[in-house]
């Protein structure tokens, strides 16, 4: 080994840990988001826009749909591939009346009896003044209450990036997945670091902290399951990303049709009341 060959091995980043593989993994452009997996999963799908408040919100997709020809509804999070598609849906970064557009789709499904699937993928809600002008908090903490007392099954799947209340407005669920290289937290590693470290660029020791991958909120109660990738994430075979998620759902929606309305509020109010024992 010359010494050009040995400064040149030396010059190599070190390799992510873990945690902060699983964020980038999360984060990959390619990386199917919403609308790829309702294409792939759903038949029938009709959007439904607007919140009949203040306007549409296009981080946010929900409409009826067909799950293995039995109807049901579902709302996602969009965030959009290109630069185009990022800026039109806000970079998957739900307003209020995103929120209160799905809150819209939820209780028609409650009304007409349909199950809901949820698709969780944002870095967070929108911080922004207008969106604090027009209530975001409050949008969160209501679809939080009126999602507790849904009376048709919910299942909330985190498929991305699933961050602070900006996902968990949708993550209400009777049951909770994850996909396994997806990651869930009450805030960005870049954040955390920002607090705790006063430094951004340690982003990848704050993740390793918080706790966000699908194995640690497993262990810790926090979602049910984990649904399995493809070697190297989802992005490498969206179809057979897709088709996991698939029988996963087909699962899960079996076994909460045996339940009534107030047996499936029950559950969903006992299951995020256990949250948090393992701390006890």
């Amino acid at each position: 080994m010359d010494g050009n060959e040995a400064t040149t091995e030396q010059a190599l980043p070190p390799e992510p840990g873990p945690a902060w593989r699983r964020v980038l993994l999360a984060r990959h452009p390619k990386r199917p988001h919403s609308l790829d997996y309702i294409e792939r999963i759903f038949t029938n799908f009709q959007e439904i826009h607007g919140d009949r408040a203040f306007g549409d919100d296009a981080a946010i997709v929900a409409g009826m749909a067909r799950f293995e020809d039995a109807p049901i509804v579902v709302v996602a999070e969009q965030k959009g591939r290109d630069t185009k598609q990022r800026m039109y849906r806000n970079f998957g970064m739900p307003k209020p009346e995103g929120y209160r557009k799905a809150l819209r789709a939820m209780q028609l499904a409650a009304k007409f009896g349909r199950p809901i699937v949820t698709l969780l993928d944002t870095p967070g809600a929108y911080p922004g003044i207008d969106a604090e002008e027009r209530g975001q908090a409050e949008a969160i903490a209501r679809n939080l209450r009126e999602m507790a007392r849904l009376s048709v099954p919910v299942i909330a799947v985190c498929i991305g990036e699933g961050g602070s209340g900006g996902a968990l407005a949708l993550g209400v669920g009777n049951v909770v997945l994850m996909l396994e290289n997806a990651v869930y937290s009450v805030i960005s590693p870049e954040s955390c670091a920002s607090i705790i470290y006063r430094d951004s660029g340690k982003a990848e020791s704050a993740a390793a902290s918080l706790r966000l991958t699908a194995e640690d909120l497993l262990q810790l109660g926090l979602i049910d399951h984990i649904v399995p990738e493809p070697v190297g994430g989802a992005q490498e075979d969206p179809a057979l990303a897709a088709e996991n998620l698939r029988l996963h759902l087909r699962r899960h929606l079996s076994e909460l049709a045996s339940m009534n309305g107030p047996e499936l509020i029950s559950h969903r109010y006992e299951k995020f009341r256990k949250m948090g024992d393992c701390f006890v």
